[in-house]
């Protein structure tokens, strides 16, 4: 546990980085090529990223290994599947009969990643924009409801329990 922060970031604080096939990254935690984001002292080693790729490009990119990395698509449609394998990897469809299985990656789609050090991202005839996030997984348990994550349903019920009675935000006042 530690004291709740804010942080603004504007857009005009986040660096942008060209890398090799004219991508563009720009960089809000963590570094690329050298290139810091202006979000950091953050305990899981994160590393949060807006990616746009050109039509007709290919993306690499080195992840730290042992890190948990997902990539949530806003824009454009694109394979994270050199082997354009539909079935080497699993996914949800929109109902129980929802038998379609493409490997071609578009909007409001998750990919989580396997461990490894790469990722590798293709473009069709049109660009692609995503998010890439990356960090050291806590391997704590999980209990989640609205806006609030605790780790067993006991301690949700005892955090809704003190949001209802005011309590629930801790920290210590800083003198002025």
């Amino acid at each position: 546990m530690m004291d709740p922060r804010y942080r603004e970031v504007k857009s005009a604080q986040i660096p942008e980085v060209t890398v090799e096939g004219d991508a563009k990254m720009r960089v809000i935690c963590g570094q690329v090529n050298g290139v810091k984001g202006p979000v950091h002292d953050i305990a899981t080693d994160p590393m949060y990223v807006d990616v746009r790729v050109p039509a007709g490009s290919k993306f690499l990119h080195n992840v730290k290994r042992g890190h948990t990395v997902f990539a949530y698509v806003i824009e454009g449609k694109g394979y994270f599947d050199e082997g354009r394998d539909s079935y080497a990897y699993e996914m949800e469809g929109a109902n129980y009969f929802d038998l379609r299985r493409d490997c071609l990656i578009g909007p409001e789609s998750l990919v989580m990643f396997d461990d490894g050090d790469q990722l590798t991202f293709t473009t069709t005839d049109e660009a692609v924009r995503f998010l890439l996030v990356s960090g050291k997984p806590i391997r704590e348990s999980m209990a989640w409801y609205g806006p609030i994550v605790m780790n067993t349903q006991e301690e949700l019920r005892v955090a809704f329990e003190e949001f209802q009675n005011g309590t629930f935000i801790k920290h210590k006042k800083v003198k002025s």
